[in-house]
């Protein structure tokens, strides 16, 4: 599934395409599993739209939608500028692609936003993992947890306080830190020199500090290098990332540790596979 490095990196290869478009239609499969929001809504939110930038929150890409007349139905009567969110939740095999819209179709995709300039926005998604939803709320879509990349050492530190779970759970868990998923939790473990398995409320302040520093170097390195392609995971160009040629030990099990040669262990945290070196991580 991708994980923060690879939203972000989709998310700001969206925007830089088509920051500042306008949504002239949308269609959408009516596939199941794959629309959080009625498929009627999406279609209504999104249609005649203005994209006035698209991002990252946790794992998910928030396109921030703006048009310049009422919209009563879903606003207040009062409000001139409408503005609603397209929410898209890669799941384990979506991307998200824009294209010209000569291009076919690929097999599997579930919406496309046909923008003013003749290009289209496509979500593809084979195993229908993903999720598609708007907002229409007041403040929009916030995500569920802390924002990991630009937290401060002390905040994150307290996230931690007197929990009990392992630290590689802590950090999978979405209500803590939203982003972190399996990579990104085991090569940050590494990089700090922290066994997974160690209880989160136990660390040690000067542990902290380091799992804080390596979890924002890791994502920063990751980020530039534009993800982790260990599956079907593409960019927003259709390219792949190429952070997986520096992981240490996330899909190297039974392998000898680049640092220090010893045979890299896999044990299960908080139902997930997790990779560690016995020696370098204590």
């Amino acid at each position: 599934m991708p994980e923060l490095p690879e939203v972000e990196t989709v998310a700001n290869g969206v925007n830089e395409r088509v920051r500042g478009q306008r949504i002239v239609r949308v269609w959408t499969s009516g596939k199941p599993q794959t629309f959080k929001s009625p498929e009627s809504e999406i279609a209504e939110v999104l249609t005649g739209a203005t994209i006035e930038g698209v991002r990252r929150v946790g794992k998910s890409i928030v396109m921030d939608l703006g048009r310049g007349k009422k919209k009563q139905d879903l606003r207040s009567a009062q409000d001139d500028n409408f503005h609603g969110q397209f929410l898209v939740h890669l799941g384990m095999t979506g991307r998200l692609l824009v294209t010209p819209a000569e291009v076919p179709m690929a097999a599997h995709t579930h919406a496309v936003l046909s923008l003013a300039d003749g290009r289209e926005v496509r979500f593809v998604d084979p195993r229908r993992f993903g999720r598609l939803s708007v907002v229409t709320d007041e403040g929009g879509y916030a995500g569920p947890g802390v924002e990991p990349t630009t937290v401060g050492v002390e905040e994150f530190s307290g996230l931690f306080k007197g929990r009990k779970i392992a630290i590689k759970a802590a950090l999978l868990n979405q209500s803590i830190l939203h982003g972190v998923g399996n990579i990104y939790a085991d090569e940050s473990l590494f990089r700090a020199g922290i066994r997974p398995t160690k209880p989160a409320g136990k660390l040690t302040k000067a542990e902290l500090a380091k799992l804080h520093k390596a979890l924002q170097q890791v994502l920063a390195k990751a980020i530039k290098l534009g993800g982790s392609s260990v599956s079907d995971y593409v960019d927003a160009a259709g390219v792949k990332g190429f952070f997986q040629l520096e992981h240490k030990v996330y899909g190297r099990a039974g392998e000898v540790c680049k640092d220090c040669a010893t045979a890299l262990k896999k044990i299960v945290v908080g139902g997930r596979t997790t990779v560690y070196c016995p020696r370098c991580q204590k």
